[in-house]
């Protein structure tokens, strides 16, 4: 295919900044034709997350069988999946139709909502991990996962693997030192990130994890993938759009600032 497609089965941000808005912008900015499932929608700001409305499970599955039998899938991603139910819909069709996948394993909104219940965590770890190409916690998420509070990101990386995951990117945008963390096949590497002094980090976890599974449907290695998306995080929060909202702004990974005005 001359255009690579990538896929992503999440939420959708009324707010624009995090969720399905946030992918298919990095989707657009890594070269990819974006595809969606929505698996919930949110009423959510920079502030925080107001309201969720879970998508039906025959609704979620018609949106894969729709994507998949047509269009075609180079590689997906996972983020907010809400319940038990959701994420048992989604690995039964992608069981039977395995794409490279990158999990997002969204479990708290930076404003604090929870956008994972709590009885559908063992169900992510269970389900979804063994589906994943690689696992992208931010080090809340693996602490979280792991139950492993304070504990280095490699001992993090290699817990999380133990779970299930094939391989797993801790991300550095949390905690003091700036490195994404990727453990894949017994090798661990430390990707350098640039850290941003800008209040616009809403959909910075969502951009990364989306450019990962972009780079991987163009067929780039894991390792250059995860650097990539280091990259392309760290410029859309250092680009981000702090005066949009009262909360933390969003995350600006296709250059507007750059735009000629209309």
């Amino acid at each position: 295919m001359p255009v690579a497609r990538c896929l992503t089965i999440a939420g959708s941000d009324s707010g624009g900044g995090a969720g399905i808005q946030a992918d298919l912008k990095a989707f657009a900015a890594a070269g990819c034709h974006g595809m969606s499932v929505i698996v919930a929608l949110t009423a959510q700001n920079t502030r925080g997350v107001s309201a969720v409305h879970e998508t039906p499970s025959d609704l979620i599955h018609a949106q894969l069988e729709a994507v998949f039998s047509d269009l075609g899938v180079d590689a997906a991603k996972t983020g907010m999946l809400f319940s038990r139910t959701t994420i048992e819909t989604v690995a039964d069709f992608l069981a039977e139709h395995p794409v490279p996948l990158v999990v997002d394993p969204v479990m708290i909104a930076s404003s604090g909502a929870q956008l994972l219940r709590a009885d559908a965590v063992e169900t992510l770890v269970g389900r979804l991990f063994p589906l994943a190409t690689v696992v992208t916690p931010n080090l809340p998420e693996a602490e979280a996962l792991t139950g492993l509070a304070g504990a280095p990101r490699r001992v993090l990386a290699e817990r999380l693997h133990e779970l299930g995951a094939p391989a797993v990117v801790v991300t550095g945008g949390h905690g003091e030192e700036a490195v994404d963390h990727l453990f894949d096949r017994g090798r661990h590497v430390e990707i350098p990130v640039e850290r941003a002094d800008v209040a616009a980090t809403h959909g910075a976890g969502c951009t990364h994890s989306a450019t990962l599974a972009a780079l991987l449907a163009r067929g780039h290695e894991l390792e250059d993938a995860a650097r990539g998306a280091a990259e392309a995080a760290s410029a859309a929060v250092r680009a981000g759009l702090a005066e949009l909202g009262a909360g933390e702004g969003p995350v600006d990974v296709l250059g507007f600032r750059d735009r000629a005005p209309v």
